[in-house]
């Protein structure tokens, strides 16, 4: 089934992550992806090095048009970056997608910790678009900040998916990666359960968008019939070798090899 989904998000000029890393790996799960841009960065793998916001007026537009048309199996949200662009997204899509699953990604907090997010957005994040969510995907920074609790350890990432839940959302996602130590955990934590995901840990700096690209083969999965388990597993096995695989781009925190599951004659 090529899924439908469209990513609300802002762009990444240097590929790695945003909307580039979301298409790329819609793409090669043989999902279709459709984009609704929300900012504009220039940005390479040393980091941002400016950012240019859309209109909110337009990034309706974008939406209403490719979902009247297109329609969407699921969709996904990346960087919102304001209030107002969160509110814009909220009363769109219950407008017009009320009933299509919906994977929010988080977007506040950059790799060194610092808030992308100012706390208003936050707040709105938090109950706008969190209460309809089917999955919410939040590193442990993002959980840190909108759960207000210090995560330091799994019975902490615990203690914080169960209070993200409680927010509204169908399940929520906990990435471990930021704990110390060899091992990553992961929690899928639903009203039915918890479901641990757990690797070792890959020793690179080739990371980059690992979030965008995680969050995005979830809602393909979602898009194309998988529950949400199942999903998330080929996701984190998607990105793993994506990691795994990463062509070793750039100076810094270099982008993934999104398109390890396309295979040619060349």
């Amino acid at each position: 089934m090529h899924g439908r989904v469209l990513i609300i998000a802002g762009s990444d000029s240097g590929g790695g992550a945003g909307i580039q890393a979301d298409i790329k790996a819609v793409t090669a799960l043989n999902g279709f992806a459709m984009t609704a841009i929300t900012a504009l960065t220039a940005q390479n793998t040393l980091g941002v090095h400016g950012i240019h916001a859309i209109p909110v007026e337009f990034i309706r537009q974008q939406i209403a048009v490719v979902l009247e048309d297109l329609g969407a199996n699921a969709i996904k949200t990346g960087m919102l970056a304001s209030s107002t662009v969160i509110r814009c997204v909220g009363e769109t899509l219950a407008e017009l997608a009320s009933d299509v699953p919906l994977v929010v990604d988080p977007v506040m907090v950059a790799k060194g910790g610092s808030l992308l997010l100012e706390i208003e957005a936050v707040k709105t994040l938090k109950w706008t678009l969190l209460p309809r969510a089917t999955v919410v995907t939040p590193n442990l920074y993002e959980a840190e900040v909108l759960t207000g609790r210090r995560i330091v350890d799994e019975a902490d990432m615990l203690a914080a998916a169960h209070e993200l839940l409680e927010l509204g959302p169908k399940a929520v996602l906990l990435k471990g990666g930021h704990l110390e130590g060899g091992l990553v955990v992961d929690l899928l934590v639903t009203a039915e359960g918890v479901q641990r995901f757990a690797g070792l840990r890959i020793d690179t700096q080739h990371s980059h968008g690992t979030g965008c690209t995680l969050a995005s083969a979830l809602a393909c999965g979602i898009a194309q019939g998988l529950d949400i388990a199942a999903a998330a597993k080929r996701a984190r096995d998607y990105v793993r070798t994506a990691i795994e695989t990463a062509p070793g781009f750039g100076h810094g925190h270099g982008p993934l090899n999104h398109a390890h599951t396309v295979r040619t004659g060349v």
